[in-house]
């Protein structure tokens, strides 16, 4: 630890991470992410790199954005020592401290300052050796009598480390949300000195120039900015865009994705852009998810593709919506082992260019799966993804919407076996028949009748084979659209007073709420439920419903023993009157079976198709012609 009087700031060619604190304009919740502040002290934000500690007080940056995730540098950089950086000035005492894996504090380092005129420059050195497996570093702050100022603070490199500049990749439906996301990457300078261009794929009805706030954001972003109207191609057409003009048209290193629909926290673009730099070898770099409805809450901090299902899931060891206002980081032993993740999601990616180069470009998807078939593709091509802790943006969690069972899960389904047609190494044909079987009684008998029909839709598109996959990226969803509009479980209107009231009372209705809970009782409730589907159903509750049903209790095991119901969307925005039709149950149940059944016969063709047609696929000239048409 060393100590002299300041001769001006942070070297920024230097700082692999900056200390940072809220921005005003942001809501109070947010404060746990940067600050672990006892109840009874609120130290004083003057800026996003200042802070003043009141007197008696003891104030932590083991927090989230500001405790420096070193087993990630540790494990995939060439950083081998970092140097915390202060600029203080006042009185207390600095303490640095490390966590283990499992979570236990170690106390490194500490130093006290008496600095009460003048700033004073203070740095502490940790070498990085003994976090391969987990384990974070941080530092304390405590004041006795008197304040503590902290200027700025970054975490460090000696070592020389390139620059490289970044291009950003946005698409865009939502034109507000994409200009309140441009006008926060325009408001740092450390962040514009980095992003040499900020590609923008409109793609919606109402353009991002004709929306309020994009003169401030033409403004700050000048002539890095450039927005490109094009047709709707969803986010893989959108995202592959932003790749396609940086690959083509810069001479960037680093390209980063990220949507629309996201607040941003400027800071993720410089860690990212810093950790691929200080790389031992390219990888992709993610950003983690925070939850825009409960900012506080890291909702995504990994993710694996399961190969022997099909299916994505939380990495192993990885912590799910955990709540930094309830639980601190030190507080959380699981969240200091190092998570491997094989994809992270493009709410927030960066990609060397030399990986979009080797890997080729996104396949044409229009939405769902791109990603994670993306990142599968770079592995194999031997470029491996980090979720990077402390890099991350706030979004919308998927827990709360319905894209499971709306128009997306023709999306959802089709890409699903594309993926795992080109990346699986097993046989998965009996867990896609037995999944998809038990997934459209599960739908069938919920009455969700559009989801299936899409569903089985998906399926007979993939097994049509991939030679219209760029021609779905402009028919997919209209068709999927039009055929959703045959079905009143997916005509959702704004409440349940535009039905008639519900014929049971309230308690006959709590009563049917509760679930099965052994196989015995599940394998009764579900023949029960199959019994009844099969029966006419009285013809006045198609007039109306039975019963209102919230979006968290429309499960099979009620909506299977009703003819008819209300129900929510998962995000409340509106209600569905689902109706129950025996023959349109038969119909679709035979449907699925015949063709999980072709599926599973033609499995091993369909994966040699595939795999021969991704070359093509994923090449810059087929997708020049996507956008040149």
């Amino acid at each position: 630890m060393t100590e002299h009087s300041s001769s001006g700031g942070i070297d920024p060619s230097k700082v692999l991470q900056r200390v940072i604190l809220p921005r005003d304009e942001d809501p109070l919740d947010v404060r746990p992410l940067y600050l672990d502040e006892p109840e009874n002290v609120h130290s004083h934000v003057s800026s996003r790199r200042s802070v003043t500690v009141p007197a008696s007080a003891k104030v932590s940056f083991a927090s989230y954005f500001n405790a420096f995730p070193a087993s990630y540098w540790k494990r995939w950089t060439v950083v081998d020592e970092v140097v915390l950086r202060l600029r203080v000035r006042g009185a207390g005492r600095l303490d640095v401290y490390r966590s283990k894996p499992n979570g236990d504090p170690i106390h490194l380092d500490g130093k006290p300052i008496r600095s009460p005129e003048s700033w004073a420059d203070v740095e502490f050195r940790v070498n990085l050796k003994p976090f391969e497996d987990g384990g974070w570093i941080w530092f304390d702050v405590f004041t006795d009598d008197a304040v503590l100022e902290i200027g700025e603070a970054a975490w460090t490199t000696d070592k020389v480390i390139a620059p490289q500049k970044v291009a950003i990749g946005m698409t865009t439906m939502r034109p507000v949300d994409a200009v309140i996301a441009l006008r926060a990457l325009g408001e740092d300078p450390a962040v514009l000195e980095v992003v040499q261009k900020v590609f923008v794929a409109d793609q919606g009805a109402v353009k991002v120039r004709d929306t309020e706030g994009y003169a401030e954001a033409v403004k700050l972003l000048g002539a890095k900015l450039e927005v490109i109207e094009q047709d709707n191609l969803g986010g893989s057409g959108g995202f592959t865009r932003g790749l396609y003009e940086a690959i083509e048209h810069t001479d960037v290193d680093q390209i980063m994705l990220m949507d629309d629909d996201i607040r941003l926290e400027p800071d993720a673009v410089l860690r990212s852009n810093a950790f691929a730099r200080a790389a031992a070898q390219p990888v992709i770099v993610g950003s983690h998810m925070l939850n825009l409805q409960a900012r506080a809450r890291l909702h995504s901090m990994g993710e694996v593709v399961d190969l022997a299902s099909g299916f994505w899931r939380a990495a192993p060891g990885a912590v799910t919506d955990h709540d930094f206002a309830t639980e601190s980081l030190r507080e959380t032993e699981e969240l200091h082992l190092r998570i491997n993740s094989t994809y992270n999601g493009w709410w927030m990616c960066l990609f060397p260019r030399e990986v979009v180069q080797r890997t080729g470009y996104p396949l044409p998807l229009f939405i769902k799966w791109d990603d994670a078939e993306y990142s599968l593709r770079a592995l194999e091509k031997g470029f491996p993804t980090v979720s990077l802790p402390g890099s991350a943006v706030w979004h919308m969690p998927w827990t709360d919407k319905n894209d499971a069972t709306d128009w997306q899960a023709y999306f959802h389904t089709r890409n699903r076996l594309v993926m795992a047609a080109l990346h699986s190494p097993y046989d998965i044909r009996s867990t896609l028949l037995k999944q998809g079987l038990k997934l459209s009684l599960r739908h069938l008998l919920s009455m969700e009748y559009s989801t299936v029909a899409v569903q089985q839709k998906a399926i007979e598109d993939f097994l049509a084979g991939p030679g219209k996959l760029f021609e779905s990226l402009r028919t997919a969803l209209p068709e999927v659209q039009a055929l959703r509009k045959t079905y009143s479980d997916a005509q959702v209107l704004p409440s349940a007073r535009e039905f008639p009231p519900p014929t049971f009372d309230m308690v006959r209705a709590e009563a049917m709420l509760k679930p099965p809970t052994n196989p015995a009782t599940i394998a009764a409730e579900a023949a029960k439920a199959l019994v009844h589907n099969l029966r006419s159903p009285d013809a006045s509750t198609a007039q109306r419903p039975q019963i209102n049903v919230p979006a968290t209790n429309a499960r099979w095991f009620l909506l299977g023993n009703l003819d008819s119901a209300t129900v929510s969307s998962a995000d409340g925005s509106g209600v569905a009157f689902r109706k129950r039709d025996p023959k349109e149950f038969k119909q679709l149940m035979a449907r699925a079976v015949r063709n999980y059944r072709r599926l599973g016969q033609e499995w091993p063709r369909l994966k040699k198709v595939y795999r021969d047609a991704l070359p093509e696929l994923t090449s810059v000239e087929a997708w020049r012609k996507v956008f040149e048409n």
